[in-house]
């Protein structure tokens, strides 16, 4: 990693640490403050003219800080004449805005693009994007890694019997495939109808679940409304137990106390969002890390070799 920089903003300074652990490097310095009437400020402490930077900020709660602190510090390095900025973003906020499926509604998603890169962006690295046209927002390069490396080598090591891994809605039937595939498991859907933002009502479960081990793959756990009524659909099917293997714990709201009340067995998450002690405080939520997947591509961008092995 000769002449690469990598900084962090507050957005996940712990999945910043760990990367540069993998990578054998130290951080950068950057000097990260707020003015009392709420406006970010930073400065980049490290000599960055002629060098490739690296800027792991995921951009989830506060989501508008963190946004508008990522696009300073590249706007900073552009300035400091860096040579090429690469925004990692292991959570892309926005993501679930994507298209106009109301009228008179912003693609919010695409916003966020044309802003970052605006502001000087060279490329992006970011995990499981909720929607994979937002590659296509882009005019810049965009690697879209994603965590399935990690999660289903976590749920194989389980040894299961009889696993069944179940899509929680329709749009994700893909994504389950694949892990099915991977897993040599069954596959399994929840048709459920979304009557408002953040509420789910679960209709029916295409496929046999009955006596068998479930594990519901979805990339964002925001309220768990979704997974914890999929839990109830599951069981009252017939399912031996449940479980829930996602990206991105957004964890908002009431998540944390319905994963208490909800009879699921565990919830495996990586750490693209820091979750503080939310972990404590539910048990069965078991976070598990992301870190050596985002180095190792890190890696690769800095040495111009190929990270087309990453995208599986």
């Amino acid at each position: 990693m000769e002449n690469a920089v990598l900084l962090s903003g507050r957005g996940n300074p712990a999945l910043a640490q760990a990367i540069a652990a993998y990578l054998g490097m130290t951080l950068g310095e950057i000097k990260l403050t707020m003015f009392s009437d709420g406006e970010n400020y930073c400065q980049v402490l490290e000599n960055v003219r002629g060098r490739d930077v690296f800027v792991l900020q995921p951009t989830c709660t506060p989501v508008n800080d963190n946004l508008m602190e990522l696009l300073l510090i590249i706007d900073a390095l552009k300035r400091a004449s860096s040579q090429r900025v690469c925004a990692v973003i292991p959570y892309y906020g926005y993501a679930r805005q994507d298209r106009k499926d109301k009228p008179r509604v912003p693609i919010s998603s695409r916003v966020v693009a044309d802003l970052l890169e605006k502001v000087g962006t060279s490329r992006v690295l970011c995990m499981d994007v909720h929607a994979a046209q937002i590659q296509g927002f882009f005019s810049i390069p965009v690697d879209h890694l994603f965590a399935a490396p990690v999660l289903i080598g976590h749920v194989a090591s389980q040894g299961f019997s009889d696993l069944t891994i179940v899509s929680p809605d329709a749009g994700g039937v893909e994504r389950a495939r694949a892990y099915a595939k991977r897993l040599n498991a069954s596959l399994a859907i929840v048709d459920k109808r979304r009557e408002v933002a953040n509420v789910a009502e679960v209709m029916n479960v295409i496929g046999d679940v009955e006596g068998r081990s479930c594990v519901l793959v979805d990339d964002i756990v925001d309220t768990a409304g979704t997974l914890t009524e999929c839990v109830k659909a599951l069981l009252q099917k017939g399912a031996k137990d449940v479980y829930a293997a996602a990206t991105h714990p957004v964890l908002s709201g009431p998540a944390v106390d319905r994963f208490n009340a909800s009879p699921i067995k565990k919830v495996f998450v990586t750490d693209t969002i820091p979750i503080g002690d939310k972990s404590r405080r539910c048990p069965k939520i078991e976070v598990l890390s992301v870190a050596a997947l985002l180095g190792e591509a890190i890696k690769r961008i800095h040495e111009e070799s190929s990270v087309s092995s990453l995208f599986v």
